[in-house]
């Protein structure tokens, strides 16, 4: 006798295949169990889905026999499942897309004899319940009062707590309990940048190993090996792992026995993924913890103004609950967060880059033996090589970019394709031997301060040292854990980079942060902007005069110095007395005014194709067509327009928005539009599209 089976493969949302496909087994397997399934001419890893056979849409189907079972893996469970479910319809991907790509890239390779290998590998010794968890640090009165509200209410829960007042101890603290509390309990803990992961790792493995093992912490992100990855999601999905410690992909782990999700730094842009399915880890989290009935706790010094919104009294809606914790650990009550000092630009002489007051900052800061931190968020020596005889720049051929100079190899390298040459030794279109950079990136300010510093001494007498983190100088595996040990290691005396080294990290020697034209973004046609720049330069503030004690021995204080052309803009005016609720009113009425989100909903629809022509015709082709949908008058199409970058690797891109202000009515018009959508794409005037795709509350427009 033979089953019929739905089973879902990876398929993405444009081939028209989104549901699950038909086979035969000969013995009925439970739903979430893995099988190896024929997909065309190769085989592939699939999921049996929860469809009845009766319920299976078999005609005209040439069912094709199931490949092999991965026996000895329990299925995944009824609550990942519905989760794959949500994020597969609110985001208008293919389900099978959604759910294979949650799974470790190797388990997707794995054969079942393959993995029944895998599964008899010996695992570590059992832990030792009878070993008391190490005492952590003990609790300020605001962290004890979040600890209690955490315990006596359900949540989710916004934890509004400035820079330094101690929010990873709230979590320490909220696990321990937890654990302590059910022993089969576990515990899912996101940050935004795989490089917070191993910081964070080495305090969880210090607070919980002793007493429940070292295999009780894992970590989950895409800078592990495929052997590291599959080694953690299986630790997770058996129970073994009490702790996953990951960036946005682990909110697909598989963790039956989850109860508490922490969502650090909530508002950082990473929990938003780019490509594929392009969902929000965040916003996913307070779906998961909702339907598993488990805790959820969203961290940041400035959270999301759609987070801050959410967490309004309940009287006017609000739907999050607000713990607050504004005061620094361990800071003395006059200290408290760092000082701001704004730079006036506009005072200083043309094209200067350090203003001399930040210069000798910085001169007296070394030399008193504390570090100095200087922020720009651009890397590369310079953004773009110029001749100024005719005017000719680093174009990249490929995109509708210009590739970044790079000193150090002396390359032209662009950040969008990858597209990389040597410099030119003259201008290529006049011959003129005199090119030069233009603007300024973390090379260039590395350079540039080596030579300011050059005469400034530490205490022990030796010169000043510089460092630069960023993506370009941690391409190297272990290069950014080396550089970081460094740093806290006192061997770095002024560290550059991008924002890469503003957020998380725990600095005890900084006691200077210096902020580098940061005025673009005031004036970005992008209306989160301002509300980036403000978390950023907030982060980045946070990491100065974090060690009291250091900072007191040194007769010191925590300074954040910003160089800007409008040092008045409210912006910076919030930031000086750290006030984020006066920043989030004034930017969330301006929202308010113009129908933006938090008040209304948005999806973006792309196109990539041979011409732009092509990409956006296929756009308003679509929108035309979709007027005739119903409830299409509760939703607003925007005209087709090219991305801001719209060509990349020689492909045009354009994008529409969609909006409307009712969430369900947006999610009703893109289930419908997909049939609309796929149909468009097959009409021969749209010859030459190659692919789209819908994204649903999308934060780069």
């Amino acid at each position: 006798m033979h089953h019929r089976l739905a089973v879902v493969v990876q398929t993405p949302a444009h081939s028209g295949l989104s549901g699950p496909l038909t086979y035969q087994s000969p013995e009925a397997l439970p739903p979430g169990t893995l099988v190896r399934v024929p997909l065309g001419k190769r085989e592939t890893l699939g999921v049996v889905w929860p469809v009845a056979e009766q319920d299976l849409d078999t005609e005209g189907v040439t069912e094709r026999p199931v490949a092999g079972v991965l026996a000895g893996l329990p299925p995944l469970g009824p609550a990942w499942m519905r989760l794959v479910s949500f994020a597969s319809r609110y985001y208008q991907r293919s389900l099978g897309e959604v759910a294979l790509a949650s799974l470790p890239p190797q388990l997707r390779e794995l054969g079942p004899e393959q993995l029944a290998r895998r599964l008899k590998r010996p695992q570590a010794a059992a832990p030792d319940p009878a070993t008391p968890t190490p005492a952590g640090l003990a609790l300020t009165a605001e962290q004890a009062e979040v600890c209690a509200q955490l315990e006596q209410h359900p949540g989710p829960f916004l934890l509004f707590g400035a820079t330094g007042s101690g929010k990873t101890e709230v979590y320490l603290h909220a696990v321990q309990a937890l654990l302590e509390r059910d022993p089969s309990a576990q515990a899912l803990i996101m940050v935004p940048e795989i490089n917070l992961t191993p910081q964070l790792e080495e305090r969880f493995q210090a607070r919980f190993a002793p007493r429940w093992g070292v295999q009780a912490v894992v970590s989950m992100h895409s800078g592990m090996t495929p052997a590291q990855r599959l080694k953690s999601w299986l630790a997770a999905h058996s129970g073994q792992a009490r702790m996953v410690l990951g960036t946005r992909m682990s909110i697909f782990a598989s963790m039956p026995g989850l109860q508490l999700i922490i969502v650090d730094e909530e508002h950082d842009p990473s929990y938003k993924q780019q490509e594929g399915a392009r969902y929000s880890a965040r916003d996913l989290a307070v779906y998961r913890g909702q339907q598993e009935g488990a805790k959820v706790l969203l961290g940041s010094a400035t959270p999301s103004l759609e987070s801050w919104h959410h967490s309004r009294p309940s009287a006017e809606g609000g739907r999050y609950q607000r713990l607050l914790m504004p005061t620094r650990v361990g800071a003395a009550a006059d200290a408290g967060l760092p000082r701001v000092r704004r730079v006036d630009m506009n005072r200083q002489s043309k094209g200067t880059v350090f203003s001399p007051q930040l210069v000798s900052a910085m001169q007296e800061r070394v030399a008193r033996g504390e570090q100095v931190m200087v922020f720009l968020n651009r890397r590369g020596y310079a953004p773009v090589l110029h001749c100024n005889d005719c005017g000719w720049k680093s174009e990249c051929p490929h995109c509708s970019a210009f590739r970044v100079f790079h000193r150090i190899d002396r390359t032209l390298r662009c950040h969008h394709c990858g597209f990389t040459q040597a410099v030119p030794r003259a201008c290529p279109d006049c011959g003129n031997l005199d090119i030069a950079p233009l603007g300024r990136g973390t090379e260039r300010l590395e350079e540039q301060l080596a030579e300011l510093m050059s005469e400034t001494l530490r205490p022990d007498g030796q010169p000043a040292r510089i460092a630069r983190i960023d993506a370009d100088s941690t391409r190297a595996k272990g290069a950014l854990e080396s550089q970081l040990a460094q740093v806290h290691g006192g061997e770095v005396d002024v560290l550059v980079g991008t924002q890469m080294i503003a957020k998380g990290h725990d600095f005890r020697r900084v006691t200077l942060v210096a902020a580098i034209n940061p005025d673009g973004a005031l004036f970005s046609s992008d209306f989160r902007a301002p509300e980036r720049l403000f978390a950023l330069l907030m982060q980045a503030a946070g990491r100065a005069g974090r060690d009291a004690a250091f900072v007191s021995a040194q007769k010191s204080e925590g300074e954040m110095w910003v160089q800007t052309f409008y040092p008045t803009h409210p912006l910076f005016e919030a930031l000086k007395t750290h006030d984020y609720p006066a920043f989030a009113q004034a930017q969330l009425e301006e929202r308010e005014q113009a129908g933006m989100p938090p008040f209304s909903f948005q999806a973006l629809v792309r196109a990539e194709a041979r011409t732009q022509a092509v990409a956006q015709g296929f756009l308003n082709s679509a929108s035309a067509a979709g007027a005739e949908l119903e409830g299409a008058s509760q939703v607003f199409r925007f005209s087709a327009v090219p991305m801001t970058i719209q060509r990349v690797a020689n492909i045009e891109r354009a994008q529409m928005l969609i909006e409307s202000p009712s969430r369900a009515a947006l999610q009703r018009f893109l289930a419908q539009w997909q049939a609309v959508l796929h149909a468009t794409r097959a009409a021969p005037e749209h010859k030459g599209l190659i692919r789209w795709a819908v994204d649903v509350d999308p934060l780069l427009i």
